[in-house]
């Protein structure tokens, strides 16, 4: 198996196998992110991702059940051609046979040049899992980010995904309108994912991080960061918003300042409730909004 660069994957796929099926990120423009910087995007062979794969097979050949899931990084593996993804996963499922569950990255960008049948088609060869960074459902904020894609086009994919039966897990990124913007990034999110009801709705709250956009735009003071209690009232106010079907809220990330977690609609009254527990305790006992300056 062979890695190049600096390797990223979910918190959620700890324990998958991780297979490079390209380098870096075809967009690479977000403002938030020091992912993928000075690394040029390229798409590896097909040829080259299947000798990696019969290389994994032959290092875990004694451990083969415990081989369950799979993950291809890096940015934006859903670029790749739909019959070159189609070949990657088909051929996994022969090396693994006890190979429950095949994900991938996939922005809205980018999984919505694909049509349903495309996915159709990706869920018949093993993908079961899209981890899409929405981050925003408001259109300010998406061009704050640079993310490269409206809320129409989050709408879009997310719900071809979905109608393909492929969990989606999508990503929301507390904090990312800053004061300014952070009730109308909440809101608008909130419209946004009700329209497709993602399987997973992932907290991550933002972190300014050093030689990015937008953290030279927080040490100018054109951007204002959210404080603690901000950024709990802002999940609060995505919470009790969100009119979606069964989808888990999650906080599986170290930048978040409270584990919020619950099934909406069923458990949106819990988990206010911890929200409002957490606004209780003084803001001195959380991190700052930037670690830097600790």
């Amino acid at each position: 198996m062979r890695y190049e660069g600096t390797v990223y994957r979910p918190p959620s796929e700890a324990e998958s196998l991780l297979i490079q099926a390209t380098i870096g990120c075809p967009h690479n423009k977000c403002t938030f992110c020091p992912m993928y910087k000075g690394q040029r995007f390229k798409v590896r062979p097909v040829e080259d991702i299947k000798a990696d794969l019969l290389s994994a097979r032959n290092h875990y050949h004694e451990h083969l059940p415990a081989i369950r899931s799979l993950f291809f990084p890096d940015g934006n593996t859903i670029i790749l051609k739909t019959d070159q993804l189609v070949d990657i996963f088909e051929y996994s499922h022969e090396l693994f046979p006890w190979l429950q569950r095949i994900t991938v990255y996939g922005s809205a960008k980018y999984a919505g040049k694909k049509g349903p049948e495309d996915f159709r088609r990706l869920r018949a060869a093993g993908l079961k899992r899209i981890h899409m960074g929405m981050e925003s459902g408001d259109d300010a904020v998406l061009e704050l980010l640079c993310k490269g894609a409206d809320s129409e086009a989050v709408i879009r994919a997310g719900s071809a995904i979905k109608a393909a039966d492929i969990e989606l897990s999508e990503y929301y990124l507390v904090g990312a309108g800053g004061k300014e913007l952070s009730h109308d990034h909440a809101l608008n999110s909130a419209r946004t994912v009700s329209a497709f009801s993602p399987d997973f709705l992932r907290l991550r709250t933002l972190v300014p991080v050093p030689g990015t956009p937008l953290y030279h735009d927080y040490r100018s003071g054109k951007f204002v960061p959210l404080t603690p209690h901000q950024a709990l009232q802002e999940i609060g106010l995505l919470i009790a918003n969100a009119n979606c079907q069964q989808t888990m809220v999650t906080s599986d990330h170290v930048s978040n300042y409270w584990n919020i977690a619950g099934m909406l609609p069923y458990e949106r009254e819990p988990m206010l409730k911890e929200i409002k527990r957490a606004l209780a305790v003084d803001e001195s006992r959380f991190r700052p909004a930037d670690p830097t300056r600790l």
